[in-house]
């Protein structure tokens, strides 16, 4: 699909989901002049603020680019949190029409019909922008940090209590800069982690425009080193400078490649590729490889790997990974869009298990697009590696 293709679809979509708004919240309530014109103004202007808004921005930059994204974004959550409310009631509006018709109760009258609409349109109004609060509260506040333990059958006892630390899905750019940046380094150097993984998705914007946010990621400690493997945002992002930035603050990038994490006399693989997406990026020797990466490793040895997408996994089952750290899901971010995160990568978030192998998709440690997370907080993972009892 092409790019111009792609951007008809999506305006389309929203579109149809901007008129759908308007009939329940204006054509169905019957709106009295002039609140039905100023109404359908409000719909019709938060509708064009998205594509112009972004659009604008990209090219204004600087606080006033910033201030049109976040309205932009904004509207977008409260546009899906309404849409989903509304679809939600008009499925029950329709359940409760096949019952009137079931017991052949008399047709409702204008009037109530009327009020009725009214009456849900404030509900589902008020109900949003209660849901796209709280949302915007748990996206901005501080990030809590879940602990996991993990149970490697074949860790050497050596490896048993190392801990990784996980970072994912930051998306550093418009909304997210280098303030928020410096509070997830300084939490997460807190943990005291043997080795920290960045799985991808670390920023949205070239390096010229946020070389300076991501400066605080230069302060992330951990004994083993910090590494990190391109998300799919990389690649919208300039992914060839992105690596030689993110190397340059002394972060080591695993393109289809492994190290090996030594430990008293003991050792296991850390591998990592590129995102799923990269080979139709365009951008020249960028793929997901994963035979490269593990080519000539020794099978006995556990292999951890790091790769953006959860589905990665199948893959991963056929060369014997022990364990697999993703991302990219968000967890879903806005209940219930996960349902369809879950369509496509099949797991949406937490530990799972594939064959032999585990995988652990993070929920993500910022967020991407509205500014609120519902049901689907962020973290900051903190895995514990356990070695088998005996």
């Amino acid at each position: 699909m092409t790019f111009a293709m792609f951007l008809i679809l999506v305006l389309a979509l929203l579109g149809a989901i901007h008129w759908y708004l308007w009939r329940r919240f204006v054509s169905d309530t019957r709106l009295d002049h002039p609140w039905r014109a100023i109404a359908t103004g409000l719909i019709v202007a938060a509708g064009i603020s998205l594509p112009t808004g972004l659009f604008v921005a990209r090219r204004v930059g600087g606080q006033p680019g910033r201030a049109l994204v976040w309205i932009a974004f904004t509207w977008l959550g409260l546009m899906f949190l309404m849409f989903v409310s509304s679809l939600s009631v008009d499925v029950g509006k329709l359940g409760a029409s096949l019952v009137r018709r079931l017991k052949r109760a008399a047709p409702v009258d204008e009037d109530r019909r009327r009020f009725v609409a009214r009456w849900l349109a404030g509900s589902v109004i008020a109900a949003s922008g209660a849901v796209g609060a709280a949302g915007m509260k748990a996206a901005l506040g501080p990030i809590a940090v879940r602990r996991v333990e993990v149970q490697l059958p074949r860790l050497p006892r050596a490896h048993d209590g190392f801990t990784l630390a996980q970072l994912t899905d930051l998306h550093i750019g418009p909304t997210i800069g280098a303030r928020e940046l410096k509070a997830v380094v300084e939490t997460t150097n807190a943990l005291r982690p043997d080795l920290i993984a960045i799985t991808g998705d670390l920023v949205d914007g070239s390096v010229e425009q946020l070389r300076s946010a991501v400066m605080p990621l230069g302060q992330l400690r951990a004994r083993h080193g910090v590494f990190f493997v391109t998300g799919n945002h990389e690649y919208f992002s300039g992914a060839a400078q992105w690596v030689e930035e993110i190397s340059r603050l002394g972060i080591r990038v695993l393109r289809n490649e492994r190290v090996t994490i030594e430990n008293k006399d003991s050792a296991f693989d850390l591998a990592g590729v590129d995102d799923r997406s990269a080979a139709r990026s365009g951008v020249p020797g960028h793929g997901e490889d994963l035979d490269r990466a593990l080519d000539g490793r020794d099978r006995d040895r556990v292999a951890i790997l790091l790769a953006h997408q959860p589905r990665t996994v199948q893959r991963a089952a056929e060369h014997g990974i022990d364990l697999q750290l993703s991302g990219h899901t968000h967890g879903g971010q806005i209940w219930p869009f996960g349902l369809l995160v879950r369509l496509q990568q099949h797991f949406l978030s937490g530990l799972h298990r594939v064959g032999e192998t585990q995988l652990y998709v993070s929920r993500g440690t910022g967020f991407w697009g509205p500014p609120m997370r519902v049901a689907a907080p962020a973290e900051i993972t903190q895995l514990v590696l356990r070695a088998p009892l005996s």
